[in-house]
């Protein structure tokens, strides 16, 4: 099975996160590390990831949360390095008002998920109707510029553990897919 690396958002995920479950409950599951976990610096951030897909044995499926996700975006936009597919959930708009003051360099959004001249990279993106990161008009435009197939779940917050998602089978289902394929 095609690894799965999770990129969690500002002060990690915790226990109850379903990134968390999935990495306690299946194999090849593991979680990018990141120095500063509380005052992230997107560069740093980005390092890390990228440490961390080289270090994987076959071209992993990335699955971020929220600033994870802005971190996966501009990793995407800066470097050639193979993956299998992208899985973007709760992409945080970083012109919000709730946007977390402690977050540097995520800003602007990069427009595009490759280099120039590179093919685009399978992308999901999925978000919620009231997500107070984000707002549905944002994650339609990423959607649109990232080339990603959108999967809108309804109002379910922040798609994290208070949302009620436990381990998020569904989500799992479509990792899982592409970890075959």
């Amino acid at each position: 099975m095609r690894p799965v690396l999770l990129i969690p958002g500002i002060h990690n995920s915790g226990p109850l996160h379903w990134q968390s479950l999935w990495q306690n409950q299946h194999a090849g599951v593991a979680r990018v590390e990141q120095a500063d976990w509380d005052h992230p610096v997107c560069d740093a951030w980005v390092a890390a990831l990228d440490a961390a897909i080289a270090r994987a044995s076959t071209p992993p499926v990335l699955v971020a949360h929220s600033l994870g996700c802005l971190a996966v975006a501009h990793w995407a936009a800066r470097s050639a390095r193979a993956v299998h597919g992208l899985v973007l959930v709760a992409v945080p708009d970083p012109r919000g008002s709730r946007f977390p003051a402690d977050a540097q360099g995520f800003a602007p959004v990069p427009a595009a998920l490759a280099l120039p001249g590179q093919p685009a990279r399978r992308t999901l993106l999925v978000s919620s109707a009231n997500d107070p990161y984000s707002t549905p008009i944002f994650s339609a435009q990423c959607a649109a510029a990232w080339g990603a197939e959108a999967w809108a779940l309804g109002p379910l917050g922040h798609l994290n553990a208070d949302s009620g998602l436990g381990d998020w089978s569904e989500g799992w289902a479509w990792v899982q897919r592409w970890r075959a394929a």
